[in-house]
Order: structure tokens, then C-alpha cells, then sequence
């Protein structure tokens, strides 16, 4: 199976409210570099994946928002974007904008508005994945830090050379995804690729991830990420 690109719709996370993160806006709304966070997450994904649907997962209130800032940044392309209402948790956004998907869509990437740094050549690894016959994929890291697991009582090292760091986007079968999708809510269900294992054991694959591909969490993360992009040429 060959997996087009035209075929592919990437859900893109940012129905978060800001509470952790400390701002007056979402972390998806801070801008870096004059542009918002979560129009960059999107510009580098429509660069790596030319011809895929973008479906934004957004807290209904900040749809006007989205609308004021998609108005005011004449540079930004928003022709074709699906906006859908995010839920309550990761899961729930995704349960709610796998509704969303047109009917010629055969295959789904889930990626997080705070990783806006997408690659293209891990993107490339997923679809290869896919087109390989994977029920999933996901992009991870290797870890630097030393781990410990905390039981009753006591704590462990862990082997961390046994140990990835998983990234976003995730790649799935839009009919595994969904069918996934139907199991009852867990918190255990942390990513996409938690909750198609869930139903197909043993089954997610793991593609090369990108030490760069900078998850946004703490307001130093923005510096981080400008110092990034200040030296990406």
C-alpha cells in the first residue's frame, strides 16, 4: 500500500487553556518571532507534508481568537484548514476531530501545536512506515538522562538504553485509529499510539525522532525555541 500525502489529514492538538504554562494566552498563541506558535507548528507541517488536510483541535473559546489572528497575519494561508472543537483531555480533542475527517482520508497523523519544529525527514520515516504496512508509528529519541522507577518503598535504575523518548506526529491507518478511538476512555491513554496499542498489543513501530523536535512546556522552552530558529541556516 502506497500512502499519498493528498490522502493523509494531520490532526493538530492545540485545545489547550494555558493553566500550566503561566501566560494571559495558550501557549499555542504566544508568538516567537512575530508569529504564533501554533501557525508555525502548522507552516512547518504543510512543508513537510505538501497536500495534506490540516484539522485544528481548538478550545471553543478561542475560536475568535484563531480568527483574529489568522485575519491579521495576511501571510498565513488558512484556506482549507478544518477547525474543530478540542475536549476535555488530548484524547477527547482527537475522539472529536477524527469526527471531522472527509471521506477520502486513508490515513491520520496527531501532532501537538507545542512541537512546532516538524521534520521533514521524520515525516518521510512515518509515511515509509506506513506504506510498509504499519498499524502505527511513532518518531522517538534516545534518552540522556539517568532513570529511575519508583516503587512501593523504593527506587530502581532503570536501563535507559532500553528506554525512547516518543514524539509527535504519530501515523496511523485512519481505520485503525478510529477503531481505536472507540475504546472507553483511561487515563493511561497519554498518546495516540497508547491507545492503538491498546487494541492491537505489540503493534506500534518506532521510527528515528529528531533531538530538535522541541516540545513547548515551561516559558523557557521559548527561548529555547527562538535560539533554535535563530540558527536553523
Amino acid at each position: 500500500m502506497t500512502v499519498e500525502a493528498t490522502h493523509t489529514a494531520v490532526i493538530i492538538v492545540a485545545a489547550g487553556v494555558g493553566h500550566r504554562f503561566g501566560s494571559d494566552i495558550p501557549k499555542q498563541f504566544v508568538s516567537v518571532g512575530g508569529k504564533p506558535l501554533l501557525l508555525l507548528s502548522i507552516e512547518r507541517m504543510r512543508a513537510a507534508l505538501p497536500g495534506a488536510i490540516i484539522i485544528v483541535a481548538l478550545h471553543p473559546d478561542y475560536f475568535d481568537l484563531w480568527h483574529s489572528i489568522t485575519n491579521r497575519h495576511s501571510d498565513f494561508d488558512a484556506t482549507g484548514i478544518i477547525l474543530t472543537q478540542g475536549g476535555s483531555t488530548r484524547w477527547h480533542s482527537v475522539a472529536l476531530a477524527l469526527e471531522a475527517l472527509p471521506a477520502h482520508i486513508t490515513t491520520v497523523m496527531v501532532h501537538d501545536a507545542a512541537r512546532p519544529l516538524v521534520s521533514p525527514q521524520v515525516v518521510d520515516r512515518l509515511m515509509q512506515s506506513l506504506t510498509s504496512g504499519a498499524k502505527g508509528v511513532v518518531p522517538a529519541v534516545a534518552v540522556s538522562d539517568s532513570l529511575r522507577a519508583i516503587e512501593p518503598g523504593y527506587t530502581r535504575a532503570l536501563d535507559r538504553s532500553a528506554i525512547r523518548a516518543v514524539q509527535t506526529p504519530q501515523a496511523f491507518p485512519r481505520a485503525i485509529l478510529t477503531e481505536a478511538y472507540a475504546l472507553p476512555y483511561t487515563p493511561a491513554f497519554t498518546d495516540d499510539a497508547s491507545v492503538v496499542e491498546a487494541l492491537h498489543p505489540g503493534s506500534i513501530e518506532i521510527v528515528e525522532g529528531c533531538v530538535d523536535t522541541l516540545k513547548i512546556t515551561h516559558p523557557a522552552d521559548i527561548a529555547t525555541l527562538q535560539y533554535i530558529l535563530a540558527h536553523e541556516h
